[in-house]
C-alpha cells in the first residue's frame, strides 16, 4: 500500500532520484567505476537502485524489493559494487522508519543478511580467498553489517520518535475530549439547577396568583412581580449557559453566599414557611469553589421542597466549623425525588468536586438532604 505523501515530497524524492540517477550515470561514463563492464548490464542497474530510490518513501517495500533486485543483478553481471549502491542505506533507512511491521522486519533481515551476501561475494566470488584474506573478510563483514544495521537502526529511531508525536497528539486529543465532556456535563448541571428551581418558583406563584387574582388583586400583582423576576433571573443564566456552550471561554460569574438570600426569598414568595438558621455562621471568606456547591446544592435542595414538599415548613441549617462546612435540608414529603433523578445526582456531584460528601433520603415524615464539605479547598 502506497503511502499518503503531500505533492511537494513526491516532487522532491522525483527530483533527487532524477539528480542521483544522472550524477550516477556520469560516474560511470567518466571511469569512476572499478572495471569497465557492458553499458546495459551497468544502466540497468543504475536504473533500478535510481527506482528503489525514488520510491523509497511512497513505498518502502517497493523499494526494498527492487534494491534487491539490482543488487542481485549486479551480482549476476559480476561486477563490483558502485557508487549507485549507496541506494542501499536510504532504503533500509526508510523501510525502519516508514514501513509496516512486514517491511521493518524485512529491512531488519535485508541488513544483516546484505552485509553477509556482500562479504560472500566479493571474497568468494570476485577474489579467491585464501587463509591470509580471512581477517579482512571478517573485517568487511563487520564493517558492511556496522554500515547497514546503522542505516536500518537510525529509521528505527525515527519510527519511535513519529510514534511518540503521535501517541502524544492523540493523548492531547483524548485530554480535550474528556475536558470538553466535563465542561458538557457541568453546564447540564448548571442548567437543570438554574431552570428547575426558576420553573418551580414560577410555577408556585402563577397557581397562586390564579387562585387570588378574584379575592385579592395585590397579592396577585406582587405574585406577578416574582415570576417577572424570576424568569428574567432565568433567562439572564440560560443565555450565559448557552454563550459558555457556544465559545470557548472561561466561564461567567458563578453565584456565591451573598447570592443566597436572593434564593431564600424565591422560595418565600413562592408561599413556602421557610426557616433558616446558621450557627455558627463563617468567620471568614470561604473558597469560590464551597460557596458555588453550598449555593447549588441549596438550589436544588429547596427545588426539590417545592416540587414534592407538602407544601409544609422547610428548614435550612448551616453550621461553618472551622474545617468544614454541614449544610440539612429538611422539608415534610408528599413523594420522594427520584433515586436517579438529575437532581440529587448533581448535589452529590457537586459536594464531591469540593472533597465533600451528601446523603439525601426520607426520614419518618420528612425528605432530608444532609452534606458536609471541608473548607479551604480553592479550584
Amino acid at each position: 500500500m502506497f503511502r499518503s505523501l503531500r505533492p511537494y515530497q513526491i516532487t522532491l524524492d522525483l527530483s533527487l532520484a532524477a539528480v542521483f540517477g544522472v550524477c550516477a550515470a556520469l560516474l560511470e561514463v567518466t571511469g569512476v567505476s572499478y572495471e569497465q563492464t557492458a553499458p546495459v548490464q551497468v544502466g540497468a542497474v543504475v536504473l533500478l537502485f535510481t527506482a528503489a530510490l525514488a520510491v523509497r518513501r511512497l513505498q518502502p517495500g517497493l523499494a526494498l524489493g527492487v534494491a534487491w533486485l539490482a543488487a542481485v543483478l549486479q551480482m549476476l553481471f559480476l561486477q563490483q559494487p558502485r557508487p549507485a549502491d549507496v541506494v542501499v542505506f536510504a532504503v533500509l533507512y526508510v523501510t525502519a522508519a516508514y514501513g509496516s511491521r512486514l517491511v521493518f522486519w524485512l529491512g531488519f533481515a535485508s541488513a544483516i543478511g546484505g552485509a553477509v551476501v556482500i562479504t560472500v561475494y566479493i571474497f568468494g566470488v570476485l577474489t579467491t580467498v585464501g587463509f591470509d584474506s580471512l581477517p579482512t573478510a571478517i573485517a568487511v563483514l563487520v564493517a558492511a553489517l556496522f554500515a547497514l544495521l546503522l542505516s536500518w537502526v537510525t529509521g528505527a529511531l525515527v519510527r519511535t520518535a513519529i510514534r511518540g508525536r503521535e501517541t502524544r497528539r492523540a493523548q492531547e486529543l483524548a485530554e480535550g475530549q474528556a475536558a470538553a465532556e466535563q465542561e458538557r456535563v457541568r453546564i447540564a448541571r448548571d442548567m437543570h439547577d438554574v431552570v428547575a428551581h426558576s420553573l418551580t418558583v414560577v410555577i408556585a406563584q402563577a397557581d397562586g396568583a390564579r387562585y387570588a387574582a378574584a379575592s385579592d388583586p395585590t397579592a396577585a400583582a406582587t405574585a406577578l412581580g416574582t415570576i417577572s423576576t424570576t424568569a428574567r433571573a432565568a433567562l439572564a443564566d440560560v443565555r450565559l449557559l448557552l454563550t459558555q456552550l457556544r465559545h470557548s471561554q472561561a466561564p461567567g460569574p458563578q453565584p456565591t453566599l451573598a447570592d443566597v438570600e436572593a434564593l431564600y426569598a424565591q422560595v418565600r414568595a413562592a408561599g413556602v414557611e421557610l426557616r433558616v438558621e446558621v450557627d455558627p455562621a463563617p468567620a471568614r471568606e470561604q473558597p469560590a469553589s464551597v460557596q458555588l456547591a453550598v449555593y447549588r446544592i441549596l438550589q436544588e435542595a429547596l427545588t426539590n421542597a417545592l416540587r414534592h414538599g407538602d407544601g409544609g415548613v422547610v428548614s435550612v441549617r448551616l453550621a461553618w466549623w472551622p474545617t468544614r462546612v454541614d449544610l440539612t435540608v429538611t422539608n415534610g414529603r408528599a413523594s420522594d425525588p427520584a433515586p436517579g433523578g438529575h437532581g440529587l445526582i448533581g448535589m452529590r456531584e457537586r459536594a464531591q468536586l469540593v472533597g465533600g460528601r451528601l446523603d439525601a433520603g426520607a426520614t419518618d415524615d420528612d425528605f432530608v438532604v444532609r452534606a458536609s464539605i471541608p473548607l479551604g479547598v480553592d479550584s
